[in-house]
Order: C-alpha cells, then structure tokens, then sequence
C-alpha cells in the first residue's frame, strides 16, 4: 500500500461557533480559532476539521450557505480567514472545509432567481415538482420533521429540501451546477486548504422519478431513500477527475445510508473517488426501531462491537475506514457510552478513546472530546436550539408517540446541541470561552472539566489523547496492522488484536462499571503494557470499571 499522509493523521474538528469568541459577541469566531491554533498543535493532531464558515442566514448554524466564497459576517472576514490559515500552515496543521452541496440556503443568489419562474435560467438548479392529489409530489419527510417538500405560490410548484425548507437540494443531474460546484471547490483549493468534509454527500443523486418511500414512525417515507442514489459515484468520480485529483488532499464524506459494499467506492484506495467516508451503522446501534435516535438509550456492545469489525476487516487492503465517537451531530461519548461519575468519568473516557484510537482508519477528535466533556443538563425542552431536535420531537409528539417529559429526557441524551455548548477552557466566567453572553449555555462542570486544568495535570484526559495521538505516529501496527475481534458476544468487554508480521496489539476495554473476570491470552502474559488508563497494572484475571490496557508483543 502506498502511504498516504491522512492515514497516519489525526483529525481535531472544531464547531466554530462554540470554540472560541475573540469580540464578545457571544458567538465563536476565526479570530477565535486562530488565537488556540497552538493548543491543538499541543495536543498532537494535525488536521483540522473546519465546520462551516460561509455566509449564512443560520437556519442550521451554517449549514445552509447563501454565497460559498464569503465568511458569514458572525465569524469574521476573508482576511481573518486567511491570518487563520497561515498560522495554521505555519505550524504544521492542515485545514480541512467543510463542503455542503448537497443544499444551499434559500437566500442564495441561485434559489432566489430560481424560484422567481419557470423559464428563469437557474430553474433547473434545484429541484422543483408539480404537487399531486392537492399536495406534495411524493411522501418524503424531512430529516429535521414534517414534510421534505415547500409548496411555492409564486410558481405553484414544490421544491425539494431533505432537511430545513429553508435548505432546498441542488440539483446534481443539472451539469451546470456540477460546475459551478467544482469551480467554488477549486476557488478554495487554490486559496491553499488542504481538503474537504463533504456533507450528506451520499445524498446528492435522487432516485429516478423520485418514488414513494415506505412510511416510518412520522408518517413521512424516508430521506434515506435518496442514499447512494443511481449517479452518485459518476459525480464523485467527476469531481475527482476534474478538481481533486489535482491536489493532494484529505477528503471525507458524510455518507448517510452507507453500505460496507458502497463504502469501498466511496473510499477505494485507487484513489478514484475520495479518501474516506463517515459511516453511521455504529452511530445507530444504541438507537430505537420506531424513534430512531431520539429514544432512550439503549446500549447494545456485542452490536457496536459487530459493526465496527465489520467495517474493519471490511476494508482492510480496499478502502479507509474513519473512527470517530463525537461530531457535532453526535451527543457525548461519555455520556453516552461512558460514565459522567466523577469517580469514573475520566476512566471512561480514557477508555473510549483506547477502544477506538487503536483500531484502523483516521481518528477524528471532536473538541471537548480530548477533556471528556459531557451533555448538558438541560431543564426545558425551550432551551434547546437544534432545528433537527426540535423537529423531530414536535413530529413524535404530536403523534403521541412522545411526551413532553421523555422529549426532555430525549434532548439530554441525544440533541446535537449537547456537542455544541461551548469549549470548556478554564474553570472562570463562561469557562473562558467568551465575555459575553454565549449563544448556548457553557456546561455548568466547566468548573471542573476544562483545559486549562487538564494540561497541567500528567494524568489528564488531555495528556492520555496526546499519548494515544503520539503512538499512533510512531507504530506502524496501529496504522496498519490487521484487526481481530475475540470476545465477540461478551456483554461488557471489547477486546480485539492487531497484527503485522511479528508485533501485535492486544486491545481490552471494560464498557461496564463493574468488575469483570478475563484472562489474558497466554500470549500475551508477558507482553509489554503500551498504554493503560489505571496506573497500577490490572489484577491478575480481572478487569476493573471502565478499565483499558493495551499490550505489545513483539
């Protein structure tokens, strides 16, 4: 195989908006971002993950973009971008856009003149349809609730929007707006960042005569049925060929409804496509059959243990594999499949991130992540700001299917509004995120997690990240070695090998909070311990709560 410099990486995804306020506004900046580069560069990774910056109207905090080459006024100015991206460089961090075509904001120049006729000539830029039987063309829903088509009285026609109605989808099939698309991505390119997080970029290709889905619990057929969809991959190689081959980059799609089988397209290593893809199966495997992701937790570890080997020996030799816990979509791994305990919280989280740094892919890091930040204690469903929480939980309960007390209960285990209550940098005012009034409420246990403490303590969440992080970039076998699960129907434990030519991991994680009886692999009894989240070496035959220990044979 053939190096490439993101299989060794570590990828740090900052949310700008709750990462660093430079005026006191309140709200994230790049001026922000640009004063806590060096933080990131201690920490050991060296890409970063840029979530949008455009100018946009917010309807979904900067996922709906209204000019793809301006900063939306909140962040900042082209030129504080550029100050952003040359510190950056300058200390060895790559910058990584995110890019979202599969939908633009209403407000964008192309949906203005679209919807202002029919025969206008950006018509054909999105997707429009005459309604049937007195309403919409098919039964999609919505990904943030309700219906996936917005009636227009202008036109008397409907245009589509898989998520926000203020997010109408781009119509793909149109080859104008493919180049309009790579001639933005290329303007970008040029301007010197070094790849590009594709949003929902599974979802660009809709199924031929856009048919009816199978109605879920909502009432609404799918938005997945757009997954993977008949072009996909003729427009992902398009893009390849004409923009990113001529560049030596990192790219990952977020790839709603993918398939291990459709993965190896996505993320061949021919190179032919893009480098990796974001799948969800083990984001879903604590989720409900009916409410999806907004159910109460239900943890299912020989599940998540099945998906992920799947996708590991999967891939191996074909395509790349992503790792990742958090994003800004994903509520907080502690708190999600860890301990918020003080007694276990850090533990959980070293263990967390064992599990998931020693497998095979590029490890994502979400900020806050490398501290063990947990969800939000909210105490009033009003306080949330998701569109697609807020959403989802008005369609379910007014289906019955809900109330209000388990929607609260819902936003404390699953809005994405708990990745994205702001960074927690010391234990002062606003945990010195901001002077002001912040856009979400900081995490009251600010005073208790946060960075400025953490990096001057050794046995710091944030120093076990650097040392997982470090490892990583001395170990060939971390990188590439062949990935074994052994225990795989054990409730408790995650236990896996890896493996290249003489030298071996043996990786185990306790995902309890109770002891549990295991036996090393006699193989393994005299190994070295490469990395450990208890400091003393664990009893003989027995594993502690939330204990990881990974040994090296060689």
């Amino acid at each position: 195989m053939k190096e490439k410099w993101w299989q060794r990486s570590v990828v740090y995804q900052i949310y700008p908006r709750s990462f660093q306020d430079s005026n006191g506004d309140g709200i994230g900046d790049l001026k922000g971002i640009t004063s806590r580069l060096e933080y990131v560069r201690e920490l050991g990774a060296d890409t970063i993950w840029l979530s949008p910056v455009y100018k946009s109207p917010n309807d979904d905090n900067g996922y709906d973009i209204s000019d793809y080459q301006d900063i939306m006024t909140e962040f900042g100015t082209m030129a504080d971008f550029d100050e952003m991206l040359e510190k950056a460089h300058s200390l060895g961090l790559k910058i990584v856009m995110d890019l979202v075509v599969n939908h633009s904001s209403d407000e964008h120049k192309w949906f203005i003149e679209s919807r202002s006729s029919k025969d206008n000539p950006y018509r054909d830029y999105y997707i429009w349809r005459e309604g049937k039987n007195g309403g919409a063309p098919n039964n999609w829903g919505s990904c943030f609730g309700g219906s996936a088509w917005q009636y227009d009285e202008k036109t008397d026609m409907y245009y589509l929007h898989l998520f926000s109605k203020k997010q109408p989808d781009l119509n793909w099939d149109n080859p104008v707006v493919r180049d309009e698309v790579f001639n933005m991505m290329d303007w970008w390119l040029k301007k010197g960042i070094d790849g590009f997080r594709m949003d929902v970029i599974s979802l660009i290709s809709k199924p031929e005569g856009l048919p009816d889905g199978k109605p879920g619990p909502n009432g609404y057929g799918s938005y997945e049925l757009c997954a993977n969809g008949p072009h996909v991959h003729e427009y992902l190689r398009e893009m390849n060929r004409r923009v990113l081959s001529k560049y030596d980059l990192l790219t990952v799609g977020e790839a709603a409804g993918v398939t291990l089988e459709e993965a190896k397209s996505y993320a061949n290593l021919d190179g032919s496509e893009l480098s990796m893809v974001f799948q969800f199966e083990h984001a879903s495997a604590d989720c409900d059959p009916v409410l999806g992701r907004y159910a109460r937790q239900h943890k299912n570890l020989p599940l998540l243990k099945e998906i992920l080997s799947r996708w590991q020996n999967g891939l191996e030799g074909i395509a790349w594999n992503s790792l990742y816990w958090d994003n800004h979509d994903q509520p907080r791994v502690v708190s999600r499949y860890g301990s918020e305990k003080p007694e276990y919280r850090e533990l959980s989280a070293k263990m967390l991130a064992t599990c998931l740094h020693m497998m095979q892919g590029t490890p994502y890091v979400y900020q806050g992540e490398e501290l063990g930040m947990t969800n939000y204690p909210w105490t009033s469903i009003d306080e949330i700001n998701d569109i697609e929480s807020l959403g989802n939980y008005r369609d379910f309960h007014a289906k019955g299917l809900m109330t209000e007390a388990e929607g609260l209960e819902m936003m404390r285990q699953r809005s994405r509004d708990n990745a994205r209550t702001p960074m927690q940098w010391d234990d002062g005012p606003e945990a010195g995120f901001t002077t002001g009034t912040p856009w979400l409420p900081v995490n009251p246990n600010h005073t208790v997690i946060n960075a400025a403490e953490q990096r001057t303590r050794p046995d710091s969440v944030f120093h076990y990240y650097q040392r997982l992080i470090a490892l990583r970039r001395e170990l060939d076998v971390i990188v590439y070695g062949h990935y074994e699960l052994l225990e795989p129907e054990h409730p408790a434990l995650f236990v896996y090998t890896r493996t290249l030519g003489d030298e071996s991991l043996l990786v185990v994680c306790n995902f309890a909070e109770s002891e549990q009886a295991y036996e090393i692999p006699a193989a393994y009894r005299d190994a070295e311990i490469l990395i450990a989240n208890y400091a003393d070496p664990a009893p003989a035959g027995k594993l502690r709560p939330w204990e990881s220990v990974v040994y090296r044979r060689r």
